[in-house]
């Protein structure tokens, strides 16, 4: 199959490959349901060691620039308690922590949580953090600018391998909330 965007040696359907993916991402695809099928959710083979956006977009296709995405965690700490996030923007901007992100959480401060808190809370490799699969009950904070986009590159749990997947479905997410503004330039 050929991949919706970037130059890609392999595309396969997500649900026809799930043992490239963490067990956390792999359990969200085969029990996805919304208005995206889950075989439109697209898995991408790709060099770990071109991981970096900038390495990346020269080797896989420059317009995947516009088209990719991040995947941060947050955590929001308010009076001794702690809520941790994960915020989707798109790869050229970055995320309002202090703002948007802090006002939605109702928290007092807001700041990107450690990578051992990342890895260790979602099960996937830093560097490839991905909304889907999240723990059950994480808000996920979607900047609008991503759901309006036909495909989404955004990490796949793990640092080799991508998926792309239709903007629309990260409004579909258990516990997405889109926001207006929340990736800066």
């Amino acid at each position: 199959m050929d991949a919706p965007i970037g130059r890609f040696d392999r595309a396969t359907p997500a649900p026809d490959c799930l043992d490239e993916l963490t067990v956390p991402v792999a359990d969200a695809v085969r029990h996805w349901h919304g208005s995206v099928p889950a075989d439109q959710i697209v898995y991408v083979e790709t060099d770990p060691e071109w991981a970096d956006t900038a390495v990346f977009v020269e080797h896989y296709g420059r317009e995947l620039l516009e088209q990719s995405a991040n995947c941060v965690v947050v955590a929001g700490r308010r009076g001794g308690e702690t809520t941790l996030a994960a915020c989707v923007v798109l790869s050229t901007t970055r995320v309002d922590v202090n703002g948007v992100v802090r006002r939605q959480l109702g928290a007092r401060k807001a700041s990107f949580a450690s990578m051992d808190t990342a890895t260790g809370e979602t099960g996937m490799e830093y560097g490839g953090i991905t909304p889907l699969g999240l723990p059950e009950g994480w808000p996920v904070l979607v900047d609008s600018a991503v759901v309006d986009l036909p495909y989404v590159l955004v990490g796949s749990g793990r640092r080799r391998g991508k998926l792309l997947v239709p903007g629309k479905a990260f409004a579909e997410l258990p516990g997405a909330v889109v926001l207006e503004g929340l990736g800066v330039s």
